[in-house]
């Protein structure tokens, strides 16, 4: 059994062939389609997070949107981009969407990825302190995210407040009790993974990572999850860690599936460079009849040494639509993999 979830980038654009022609037309349908999927059967409701572009942008609005109108789904992202956060105003908006939900949501995220803009983060007022890179920036602001998120109060209380003071140092509220447990890291090496394990974050992999072996991209991606098992372990944690990964695949049952992605049905891994001087690889889609689809996907190392399973979606193409490719993988592909 694995938990399967959606994984939306929340395009738009004035094109003639997306059902997102705006940013309120891709909130308004990332809302349904997370009401939707929970009604098939879905386990998890998840979002890219991109500043300066036409895509989804400031999770936690439309997180407590949709924790309000669901019941079970878990929510979350992937992933919020830790150079262009305020971790302390940033564990007060996860806490509230957190508490709206019922203690669902399940928030991914990581140092950030290549951006629209040169250092978009500057424009949000951050910049590292001296000595430090970028990188560095994000993961101390995730350490600092992390350790407000326990609810341990920290700020010395004024003596002449507006309003009561419970005794002693004061915390962020409002605390969402367990939030702490349910942070996961964006990891595109194995090093970050393992610092992850460190720091008690469970591990989003994604479609792409850096090249570290020159193995297919799914054996170096099953690396990485046993090496931050390994970790995870040898850190004393005591509880159970999770592990996502994510993949593009569609089973081809319609015309209108084949139309649309019958041409990557015979793809491989990629390689290319997504930073300068770092070579990545990019992981294959997935697409083909069933049959075809639960023989390729027996074989995916990576999948096997994960819990959770995300289905990267094209949400330009309307939530029916979206419904339908995910409702075709729980139907005719979760089953003979044992995942349903």
């Amino acid at each position: 059994m694995k938990k399967i979830g959606f994984l939306s980038f929340g395009h738009w654009s004035n094109h003639p062939a997306y059902k997102t022609h705006t940013a309120s037309d891709t909130l308004l349908q990332s809302i349904d389609l997370a009401v939707a999927a929970e009604e098939i059967g879905l386990d998890g409701a998840y979002f890219r997070v991109h500043h300066f572009a036409a895509q989804l942008a400031s999770p936690f609005p439309l997180l407590s949107a949709i924790g309000a109108k669901t019941r079970n789904i878990e929510i979350g992202t992937g992933v919020i981009d830790m150079r262009y956060e305020n971790p302390l105003y940033m564990v007060e908006d996860a806490g509230a969407a957190d508490l709206i939900s019922g203690g669902r949501l399940q928030l991914g995220i990581s140092r950030g990825s290549p951006e629209q803009v040169i250092e978009g983060w500057r424009y949000f007022g951050y910049e590292p302190a001296e000595g430090e890179t970028d990188a560095e920036m994000g993961r101390n602001k995730a350490l600092q995210f992390l350790d407000k998120l326990k609810g341990v109060g920290f700020a010395r209380p004024n003596p002449s407040p507006m309003f009561p003071n419970p005794p002693g140092l004061l915390r962020l509220e409002p605390h969402s009790r367990g939030l702490r447990e349910r942070i996961w890291w964006g990891a595109a090496s194995n090093a970050t993974a393992i610092w992850a394990a460190e720091n008690g974050m469970h591990l989003q992999s994604s479609t792409l990572k850096f090249d570290e072996s020159g193995k297919p991209f799914h054996i170096q991606q099953a690396e990485q999850i046993r090496l931050y098992k390994e970790a995870w372990k040898k850190a004393g944690h005591q509880r159970e860690p999770r592990v996502s990964v994510s993949r593009s695949i569609f089973a081809l049952i319609t015309d209108q599936d084949r139309y649309f992605f019958g041409q990557e049905a015979n793809e491989v891994d990629k390689i290319g460079f997504i930073e300068k001087d770092k070579r990545a690889i990019f992981g294959r889609s997935y697409a083909g009849e069933p049959d075809q689809l639960i023989r390729e996907l027996a074989q995916d190392e990576a999948i096997q040494e994960a819990d959770t399973l995300l289905l990267t979606i094209p949400n330009t193409l309307g939530v029916d639509y979206n419904v339908h490719i995910l409702s075709s993988i729980l139907k005719h592909v979760a089953p003979g993999l044992g995942w349903r």
